[in-house]
């Protein structure tokens, strides 16, 4: 369906490419997920839902939740999920970042952890090395690729936003690498100004979103681990467009309050009349854009068979699992019970069980 979010091809590409350079057939990966060889070469995007299962199943057969990441070793598998139990209570961002540091000191396999600086105004999370890492970070980034360095820093990034229930909006982005050809890939991911060449891999924000609270909940964070790394890998819409922006402050929780057009504006940097009229200039408004999203995301958890209608209900901020069913209705013309029964979902449901 075209409501679904979608990630670029290039990153699924990547995905593929570094599996079959450590040996993996990524062949019959592909065919649980409906899709061939053939198909990838041809497409321009690719549905986000299947793109998380595929980097599930990736991480699951390299037994290593850090594939595709700067890591420096091997991350067993479980560890991202203890790593969110010993931050989810954290007083505060600037807390839980520190907390996260300390937790790679100790956890096995990782070498690389991001490392919380504060200066002025502002504040910077980089790459930096555990204490016991014999390789100095600056050898370690050397030997890897750009699309490497990049997914590290974006799962970062967007693990932050979901901590504090909002976008963590960046001043810039800074990368160690060469400036890329798809530059403008990097601009749209990050929402910020890029710089390349530069002597750390980093993202630049104020220093303010430090003392944010931490949003999510034992609860909330369930549903989160169940459809991980989605979240974490789909924020934007590879378009430089107001309504990608916009998007882009909404993100994919709908667990939490979603921001108001006067708040989505001010951080845009402009007034709210502004921002309505570049909307409509786009043949869109706020309201529809929020509607769309939270379309296009109780589809995706639609799609996800370990997920009951319930855990979709509050993943979507609902109360009450009857709300939910009548705005799925609204959104679809079918109740989730109804949807589950169709056709397409079948299909994909089987794709899905035959891995």
């Amino acid at each position: 369906m075209n409501e679904k979010a979608s990630v670029p091809i290039t990153s699924v590409r990547y995905l593929l490419q570094a599996a079959q350079e450590q040996g993996v057939e990524t062949d019959n990966i592909l065919e649980s997920l409906g899709v061939s060889a053939a198909d990838v070469a041809q497409m321009e995007t690719f549905p986000a839902y299947k793109y998380g299962m595929l980097y599930q199943n990736m991480m699951w057969l390299m037994q290593d939740e850090s594939f595709g990441m700067l890591a420096g070793g091997k991350i067993p598998n479980g560890t991202f999920r203890m790593m969110c139990y010993c931050i989810i209570h954290a007083r505060s961002l600037a807390h839980a970042l520190y907390r996260i540091g300390d937790f790679y000191e100790i956890c096995r396999g990782a070498t690389v952890k991001p490392t919380l600086v504060k200066k002025g105004r502002y504040a910077k999370v980089t790459l930096g090395q555990v204490a016991s890492s014999e390789m100095p970070i600056d050898s370690l980034v050397q030997t890897q690729s750009s699309e490497t360095i990049r997914t590290t820093l974006s799962m970062w990034h967007h693990f932050i936003s979901w901590l504090i229930g909002r976008r963590l909006s960046l001043k810039a982005a800074y990368f160690t690498t060469p400036r890329p050809q798809d530059v403008e890939y990097y601009k749209t991911l990050f929402q910020s100004e890029v710089k390349f060449d530069q002597h750390a891999n980093a993202i630049i924000f104020p220093a303010s979103y430090l003392e944010m609270p931490i949003v999510q909940t034992d609860d909330s964070l369930r549903g989160f681990l169940k459809t991980a790394p989605y979240q974490l890998l789909v924020m934007v819409d590879n378009d430089n467009s107001l309504k990608s922006q916009v998007m882009a402050m909404l993100g994919k929780d709908f667990s939490r309050e979603m921001p108001s057009a006067e708040e989505v504006a001010s951080v845009l940097n402009m007034s709210v009349s502004t921002m309505r009229r570049r909307l409509t200039e786009e043949n869109t408004s706020y309201q529809k854009i929020k509607d769309e999203c939270r379309k296009e995301a109780a589809i995706t958890y639609m799609n996800a068979p370990q997920l009951s209608i319930n855990d979709i209900a509050g993943l979507m901020g609902f109360d009450e699992p009857s709300a939910f069913f009548r705005s799925f209705k609204k959104w679809t013309g079918m109740t989730p019970g109804e949807y589950r029964k169709s056709e397409e979902y079948m299909k994909f449901d089987r794709s899905v069980s035959s891995n």
